[in-house]
């Protein structure tokens, strides 16, 4: 009965992390997506398009990376064998992802209120954007590797071989250019609420078709290497039992965003977008049940004590009390402003 109490608290725990993933995708990976198209801003409107970035995520960007610190204390706390394999064996990309993270909110930060000359406002919006290009696909490179089961012991095998090579492969790679593509996707379709007159917003309509695209393309890559390169994770969406309510869901909400981008429904074209995005992530995040870092660590092999666990459940919801109302709150001071 304990082992019970014990696997269901842990379940608890995993589902609260992919939550937290969820979260951050669609609001700190909107993020992620702006920067990429303030380095890709062009034509007579580039100014007015980087400007409407800025105010978009300007008040509340910062904000958003407490998912991923969620996802961080839940993960040691709940899964501390996992926690370890996955910092040591996947140093080298989460390393450059902090970077990223750094560099980009120091260049932001400089940008809007550091020295006015155009060639400094040049080189610290180029940091801001190249850190948002790197830094989503280092994430999804991150969780390629996962996916794919090579983050595995390192005993015995050389630097390259234990630290370098579970990441640098063709599916985390092709992961990685989704993530991107789909944060990307996801900003501009946001954008396209949030700009102030029709000619912005068509430039950001055409942005997000862009990458609607682009996200077809890596996720049939990503699809086609997948038996070979991940195959627990092809086996379970190929064939599971809830493979083909995912595949059915992720396409209506795919179709339905780019027919809304269509017929410029933009209001609906941002809930289609999210629901994407949250699709493909649940969809990677069932398939891997029950390992966490496949194919050795499973949630039962990884759980922290049924005590533990426990209590980390009960603390996960009285700051659920008080996050998620702040959070709102945020939110709806800003976007008012920014409307």
């Amino acid at each position: 009965m304990s082992s019970v109490l014990s696997f269901g608290a842990a379940l608890w725990v995993a589902a609260a992390i992919a939550i937290a993933l969820n979260a951050y995708a669609l609001m700190g990976g909107a993020d992620f997506g702006g920067g990429v198209w303030d380095l890709l801003a062009r034509g007579e409107r580039a100014d007015r398009q980087r400007t409407l970035i800025a105010d978009a995520i300007g008040p509340i960007w910062e904000a958003n990376h407490v998912w991923l610190i969620l996802v961080i204390v839940l993960l040691f706390t709940g899964f501390p064998p996992a926690f370890a394999r996955l910092t040591t064996v996947l140093h080298v990309p989460l390393t450059l992802m902090l970077v990223g993270i750094v560099l980009r909110g120091s260049a932001f930060t400089f940008r809007s209120y550091g020295g006015r000359g155009d060639a400094t406002q040049r080189r610290w919006g180029r940091t801001f954007a190249v850190a948002s290009v790197i830094t989503p696909f280092l994430l999804g490179v991150v969780i390629g590797a996962v996916a794919a089961g090579r983050v595995q012991p390192v005993e015995g095998k050389g630097f390259a071989e234990a630290y370098v090579a579970p990441w640098l492969s063709p599916f985390p790679i092709a992961v990685g250019a989704m993530a991107l593509a789909l944060f990307a996707f996801l900003a501009a379709v946001y954008l396209t609420v949030a700009a102030p007159d029709d000619a912005l917003r068509e430039d950001f309509r055409r942005r997000a078709l862009a990458a609607a695209a682009a996200v077809f393309v890596t996720a049939f890559g990503a699809l086609a290497l997948a038996p070979r390169h991940a195959p627990l994770v092809a086996a379970a969406l190929g064939g599971g039992p809830f493979a083909v309510v995912i595949h059915v869901a992720t396409a209506i909400a795919a179709l339905g965003a780019i027919a809304a981008l269509y017929s410029r429904r933009y209001r609906l074209a941002r809930v289609a977008a999210a629901a994407q995005v949250s699709l493909v992530l649940w969809g990677w995040a069932v398939a891997q049940l029950p390992w966490i870092v496949p194919p050795d660590l499973d949630l039962a092999a990884s759980a922290a004590p049924a005590a533990t666990l426990r209590l980390l459940l009960v603390a996960l919801g009285f700051g659920a009390i008080l996050l998620g109302p702040s959070l709102w709150y945020l939110f709806r001071l800003f976007g008012a402003r920014v409307r």
